[in-house]
Order: C-alpha cells, then structure tokens, then sequence
C-alpha cells in the first residue's frame, strides 16, 4: 500500500505532501509526524527511502506506508490520558508517536511476534530518548514492548480505550479484536481489505466505518493449542520521584513558554532544520529557472548564482549550530545535586 503521495526530500516535505493530500488533517498529528523522523526507523542503507510513500519490509521489520500511517492516527482520535494497546507493534514508529500525544499518565502497550522486531524497537525508542531534539518538547508516555501472538491474549485480559492492529484480522476473530475495547473505545484495523474505524458503543454494540481500502498481509495464527498466552505490561503507579519529575519538567516548561509569549515568541514554533535544506533545494531550482529565462542579461546571472552560493552557505552554519533546549538551561540552573539534575534530564546528554 502507498503512492497516494508525491515523495519528499525529507521528513518536513514529507509531511507537508500528507498534508496537501488530507491524509493529516488535525494539528496534533501534524505536529507528532513532524517531530518524529520516518527516516530513523530504517536501516541506514535503506534511508533513501523513507519519504517515500510507500511500505518498507526488510526480513521481520516492516513498516506501512506514510498515507496508511496518518489515516491511523486521524482515526484514532487520540487524547492525553488514555491507554492504547498496538498489536503488532513493529518497529515502535506508530508507538513513539502515540507515545507523544498520550502524555505521562497514559498506557502505552505493544505486542510483537517476532524477538528481533522488539530487540530493534527498543533500540530505536531508547535513541529517541537520549538524543532526539524534540523529546523535551513534550511529556511523554513510553511504550512498553511485549513479545507474543496478539491472538493469544487471556480472556478477561484488560481493555484499552484505543486499540491498533497492525495486520488483517481473520474475520474468526473479528469479536476477538473487538472485546479488547472498553465502552466508548476505538479500535482501528484491516478488516476484508478495508481499513476499519470501530466504536465500541456499549457492552455488546459497536459501530463500524470504513476508512479506506488497503491490502494487509494478516495476522500470524497460533500454531500450537498449547502456545503460552501473551503477558501484558503491568499497570502499576508511578513513584514518588517519578509524579516529582513529571511535576518539576512540566512548571519549568510552563515557565519556558511564559517567557516566549512575554518576548512575543511562539511557544509552539520550534525550528525546522530540514526545512532550510528544502527551502535551498526551490532556491536552487528558482535561480535555473531565472537565469534560463534570461541567458542573454550574461554577467548578472553569475552575480545571482554567487548570491545563492552565499545564502545556502549561512543557512548550512546556521543548521550545523546547536539547537538552544531552553526546559535543559532551567533544569540546570537549579540548585540541587549533578546527580538530581541528571535525573530530571532522564540522564539525556544533549
């Protein structure tokens, strides 16, 4: 499934291309698939092609196409608070983004079939929140990654208020599925190649609407009859220290974006270095276009090629220069231990 969309440059075009096409039309998602990269869920060899709009398979990785992606999470209406439970859960790219939205006090489950997809997911979430730019930008609810056959989970198991399945369903176990709601949930998934928008609307009521069609290889059965049920995550409260973490990051944020708006600066813009190369990549392509038109002007045409030479030049230092983490520079002016501080931090170096 894909090619609904043109390609982009980058993760920013790509976005920007879902979003001319509709596939992302709310800002929430448009922000999370803004802050998540596609393009660090693939292998390196293979990056080259993630913008495109298509699926990527690689031996047990897999990951859906941008357009099925953001159909997703329209559909799932999601909110801060909430529990989601995503059923073949891949690479955890659908999950980090989910992760975004929920906030701390959310549930974020996953279950996977195959061992090597969940070691390669947990690689790729613990980078996320060590490295990425974007993570102290927003509270955030970790997934949790469980291995297992989705199909084998105990009846009477907890209910989750958003359900994901991210393979065609049987249509035997279409009430299987559908039971793994709480009243008042959504459940979205393949079902006889549709892609499904399910509501539970009370114990024994659902009501049903289809997305889009899709094509989706379908969920492995269980082999054996004997096969170990599938444990989910535990639910427990946080702790102490954790609730303290989660309160002091969020009245220094609160902080940080009361100073903005005082300078009259946007607490949601947040700089979009991949953009710069965008916009040099039109800029180019505009100063071709200008200097065909007019071939015979001669010598001012190489002033302007100069120019552009010097603008690309600025705007690559300007990427190249650290991003200022304003929630980072309050944390470390306070008064308490390195270690404390690191801590607050969740021991990220940048």
């Amino acid at each position: 499934m894909g090619g609904a969309v043109s390609a982009g440059e980058d993760n920013e075009e790509l976005v920007d291309n879902l979003k001319e096409a509709d596939y992302i039309k709310t800002k929430k998602v448009e922000e999370v698939f803004r802050a998540i990269d596609r393009g660090d869920y693939y292998l390196e060899e293979h990056r080259d092609n993630a913008y495109k709009d298509l699926a990527w398979k690689h031996g047990n990785i897999h990951l859906s196409a941008p357009c099925i992606y953001s159909e997703v999470m329209e559909s799932l209406k999601l909110k801060p608070n909430l529990s989601f439970l995503n059923l073949g859960c891949g690479t955890g790219y659908l999950s980090t983004m989910v992760g975004l939205i929920l906030g701390p006090f959310g549930i974020n489950h996953g279950i996977e079939i195959h061992q090597d997809v969940v070691e390669y997911a947990k690689q790729k979430l613990s980078w996320f929140m060590k490295n990425a730019e974007v993570f102290d930008d927003y509270e955030f609810c970790e997934p949790r990654f469980v291995i297992g056959n989705c199909l084998l989970l105990p009846s009477g198991c907890k209910t989750y208020d958003r359900v994901y399945c991210g393979a065609a369903c049987p249509p035997e176990h279409e009430n299987y599925m559908k039971n793994l709601l709480k009243i008042g949930g959504i459940l979205v998934m393949p079902f006889e190649d549709q892609l499904q928008q399910i509501t539970r609307t009370g114990q024994n009521s659902w009501e049903t609407k289809n997305i889009l069609p899709v094509s989706f290889a379908p969920l492995v059965l269980p082999q054996k009859s004997d096969a170990p049920q599938v444990e989910l995550p535990d639910c427990s409260c946080r702790t102490l220290q954790d609730l303290c973490r989660i309160s002091i990051r969020r009245i220094l944020r609160a902080n940080v974006k009361a100073e903005k708006l005082k300078e009259g600066v946007s607490s949601s813009s947040r700089p979009k270095r991949k953009r710069k190369r965008r916009n040099r990549y039109h800029r180019r392509n505009h100063v071709r276009d200008h200097d065909s038109r007019h071939e015979a002007d001669g010598p001012p045409n190489h002033v302007r090629k100069e120019d552009s030479e010097e603008s690309e030049k600025e705007m690559e230092e300007e990427m190249e220069k650290p991003r200022r983490n304003p929630l980072r520079e309050k944390i470390e002016q306070l008064p308490l231990p390195p270690a404390l501080k690191q801590y607050l931090m969740y021991y990220r170096t940048k």
